[in-house]
């Protein structure tokens, strides 16, 4: 065994979240290691070339949330950060139309008023209306979430500002929320538009994240929550990091070793060290101990406590709060590494291609999806959101070729058979996603150099994902804000003592954000919101 070393802290999981955090202790002079089981950082955030030649945003591929305010304090630009804004949202249909709304907004209204007049009027105000009450709860995902049930008097303070806040809301904007809290995507949509083509592609923004369709209720907030993206101040801006997400992990580690921090790759950790219930550092799989004051684990909840800590070592209740949180992981990735630029039958042409591309072709296609995944069978029709990021960065594919990055939805994670069965699957889930593509781009197959598919199982054993939710848990209601991931300990302490929980399964909740791993670090540090 290893002599011991001592750290202020480690960090379990390299991550973007779990390298914010560790960025901002060592800015703050912390001696901080990082260690990440895998080869490449990044976690879900990760760029690699599977295929030579062809860089993949393996899991996530575009980026909205990453926080301004990160961006800024950690400088992520001198360190290589650079965002390329998505500049549109292309909707092919089998019938031959297409839809594609824009940056520009009188490009926008020109496309959407083919389909309905009523629909291009309203769009602006709708524009308006989501931006401004994403503004209004923004403080919400840059600040330690209140605890409702404290009396402590700063958390009364906190809850007292908070209050003040929402009471300078007019009356339009609290109903808007009402909805926004209560409604499906669809049911919320269909108060503002007429047009099936319109409504489709928007509401899949409410089941990313989630094992529901978009005629469930409480997505309308999941929409909003996607809708909260900023790039360079600009709110509801998405954008592909340069190099591909990987670009984001990358950028914040470099940002974390020039302010100290030692980062480590290959280094799996089996558990996390207790003295009775508190934690004083980790094993590695090779054997080594290391020796922390803090230690901060950028995993799941599950991983996390079930784990490298053991429930035996966990108050019952939490144990049992814990087995009532939800991974639920809904879908799986599909990259391929393409010959040429695919052409869409319905509209030729690369202009359309350079932001994202929805299969939506209208509601009842997306309930259908969803209706089959809930009787345990991955959806032979899914919803599939497709980027080529090549189109706009050239150092991801050779000259001339592209990557097309597939996020699909619905692959349950409990397949009927049990998901020890997704390996025998796999191929006809991957089979069934070009299929799909195959009815919009007939010569995909003969364009397909390479492919990758990572169903929700496949998540689970590479990326350490329970269940394969990307997001560290559904981003449902009742598992947000002060109940994420269970009442009482959201404020990034666990019930062991000196253990921290900084990943998408604490609050704010999962995207590329960089919120839970800052937020983290800052209440370890003593300090308050952000900024």
């Amino acid at each position: 065994m290893a002599a011991s070393k001592h750290y202020d802290a480690i960090v379990v999981g390299g991550g973007h979240n779990g390298l914010t955090c560790a960025a901002y202790l060592a800015r703050a002079g912390r001696r901080v290691l990082v260690l990440e089981r895998r080869h490449v950082l990044g976690g879900a955030a990760v760029s690699e070339e599977i295929f030579p030649g062809f860089t993949y945003s393996v899991c996530s591929y575009v980026v909205s949330l990453l926080r301004p305010w990160i961006i800024r304090d950690l400088e992520l630009a001198r360190f290589g950060l650079e965002m390329i804004p998505l500049e549109s949202s292309f909707l092919p249909l089998p019938d031959g139309r297409s839809m594609c709304r824009w940056a520009d907004p009188a490009l926008t209204r020109e496309e959407v008023s083919r389909f309905s007049r009523h629909d291009a009027e309203l769009m602006p105000l709708f524009s308006q209306a989501m931006s401004k009450i994403g503004r209004f709860v923004r403080p919400i995902i840059d600040s330690p979430v209140p605890v409702p049930t404290s009396l402590l008097p700063a958390e009364l303070v906190r809850l007292l500002k908070l209050g003040r806040h929402f009471q300078k809301a007019s009356v339009d904007m609290m109903e808007l929320r009402l909805k926004l809290l209560t409604m499906s995507a669809v049911d919320f949509l269909d108060e503002w538009f007429e047009a099936e083509e319109l409504k489709a592609p928007m509401s899949v923004s409410g089941i990313i994240g989630t094992f529901l369709g978009v005629r469930s209720p409480g997505t309308a907030y999941v929409l909003l929550h996607h809708y909260m993206g900023e790039i360079d101040g600009a709110f509801r801006s998405w954008g592909f990091a340069r190099g591909g997400t990987g670009g984001v992990s990358n950028a914040i580690a470099n940002a974390a070793r020039h302010f100290g921090a030692e980062i480590r790759t290959e280094a799996g950790v089996e558990r996390i060290l207790l003295n009775g219930r508190r934690a004083t550092g980790v094993v590695l799989e090779n054997g080594d101990e290391l020796r922390a004051t803090q230690i901060v684990s950028g995993c799941d909840p599950r991983r996390t406590f079930l784990g490298f800590v053991g429930p035996d070592h966990l108050p019952d209740e939490f144990v049992r709060s814990l087995s009532r949180y939800r991974y639920r992981g809904s879908s799986g990735k599909v990259n391929l590494a393409l010959d040429a630029l695919p052409e869409f039958t319905c509209r030729p042409g690369e202009a359309h291609l350079r932001g994202d591309i929805a299969i939506a072709p209208g509601i009842d296609y997306l309930e259908r999806a969803y209706d089959e995944a809930k009787y345990g069978t991955f959806s032979r029709r899914p919803y599939i959101n497709i980027v080529l990021p090549s189109l706009v960065d050239s150092t991801i594919a050779p000259p001339g070729k592209h990557v097309m990055s597939c996020f699909v939805q619905y692959a349950p994670y409990d397949i009927r058979e049990g998901a020890e069965h997704w390996p025998q699957k796999r191929d006809a889930f991957g089979e069934t996603v070009i299929d799909t593509i195959e009815e919009y781009v007939p010569n995909i197959r003969d364009l397909i150099l390479h492919k990758q598919v990572l169903t929700p199982w496949d998540l689970e054993q590479e990326f350490g994902l329970s269940e394969g939710n990307i997001f560290h848990g559904e981003l449902t209601l009742d598992q947000l804000a002060f109940q994420r991931p269970m009442s009482g300990w959201a404020r990034y302490r666990t019930p062991v003592r000196n253990l921290w929980l900084a990943g998408s399964g604490a609050h704010p909740g999962g995207g590329i954000m960089g919120s839970p791993g800052a937020l983290c670090a800052k209440a370890m540090l003593g300090s308050g919101r952000s900024g």
